[in-house]
């Protein structure tokens, strides 16, 4: 499980000086996992127990206030059903790299049991329900020429019908870091413009099949988390990094991966607003990492500029290009002919390309 998610509040932030307003849901996400209450083993096939459910609630939140909780696909449903992604790959091959050696095989077999989290969920009496989609559990193949996995749909049709059945509003995220092992294989994934035809398309199948009654999607979680560990430290799938055994550039590829998530993110934005907005109802963005940075000495201009290249790194690379079209300055002075560069109508796509932000 992850830790706790929280959204931002853009008035507090440079950015509500852009030139457009956005919709700011605020909403606060929690796993099952929290240290503050307990932490149950999660164990396929047993009772699920948490004693002190019930002192974890939202009775302490305004009434304006969404309470909710969130996991991610590959970390609760386990594989049954579902073609290889790129963390199957990576768990399988290089055990070691994860700390308790284990994979998503079983998981918490949500898959199987996904009532029985719902039932969970009622009682911590949450508003709303953050999951992904698991790409290759509805295309196997990466692709929709590669055929579409019927079961797969089933299962999050069934899944949704649940959560509204039990007054639960569904936030759906179309990508949680699971490339299908397919694309991987057949050009690199995100290292290749080529995902971001096939993302876009597995997007609007979701729309088409889940859309009348999701209201909320978010097109990726954490893309900073997904360019950084996958591809410059290796310690998460596909495991790439100056040195690694699997190959990549550190310097490079998460620079690569990350304009195309953007570039992903902004067309399938696009496609949404132009064709299912309106007759949906909808509501799209992007959920991003939000660490915050001050300088150790208040009086050091040296250590304001630390904090500030910080924030504008880790925040920036992705805050930036939505909400004005292009990286950060620092960025483009610093990593140079090493980040890629925004097309005018790249640019012009990518700003503006989010209804909130998580």
């Amino acid at each position: 499980h992850k830790p706790i998610n929280e959204t931002i509040d853009l008035s507090s932030m440079a950015i509500s000086k852009a030139l457009y307003s956005l919709a700011i849901l605020v909403i606060l996400f929690i796993v099952s996992s929290s240290q503050t209450v307990c932490n149950p083993q999660c164990k396929a096939k047993e009772p699920f127990y948490c004693d002190d459910t019930l002192s974890f609630n939202r009775a302490g939140f305004p009434k304006n206030f969404t309470f909710g909780a969130a996991t991610s696909a590959f970390q609760i449903e386990g594989a049954s059903h579902r073609a290889f992604n790129g963390w199957d790959y990576f768990t399988h091959r290089y055990p070691e790299r994860v700390p308790d050696k284990t994979t998503g095989d079983l998981a918490c077999d949500s898959y199987n049991l996904y009532k029985e989290d719902v039932a969970l969920l009622v009682k911590l009496k949450v508003q709303a329900y953050r999951f992904s989609i698991a790409w290759s559990r509805v295309l196997p193949k990466g692709t929709l020429a590669g055929g579409v996995d019927e079961n797969g749909i089933t299962y999050y049709n069934n899944l949704i019908n649940e959560l509204k059945a039990n007054g639960i509003e569904p936030y759906v995220t179309i990508f949680h870091w699971d490339v299908p092992q397919a694309l991987e294989d057949a050009y690199g994934g995100f290292l290749n413009s080529r995902i971001v035809e096939d993302y876009t398309n597995y997007a609007e199948l979701l729309f088409q099949r889940l859309g009348d009654r999701v209201r909320f999607w978010i097109t990726f979680n954490q893309p900073y988390t997904f360019a950084t560990r996958g591809y410059a430290e290796g310690s998460h799938a596909p495991g790439r990094c100056t040195g690694c055994e699997l190959g990549g550039n550190s310097g490079t590829e998460p620079y690569i991966v990350g304009h195309n998530e953007l570039l992903a993110h902004a067309k399938t934005v696009s496609l949404y607003r132009n064709k299912y907005k309106t007759s949906q109802g909808g509501k799209i963005a992007i959920t991003l990492i939000g660490r915050w940075f001050v300088p150790l000495n208040e009086t050091s201009d040296q250590d304001k500029a630390a904090a500030k290249r910080q924030i504008d790194y880790i925040v920036g690379w992705f805050l930036d290009p939505l909400v004005y079209g292009d990286y950060p300055k620092i960025m483009k002075e610093m990593v140079g002919d090493r980040l890629p560069i925004f097309k005018p109508e790249e640019s012009d796509l990518v700003k503006g390309s989010l209804d909130f932000l998580g």
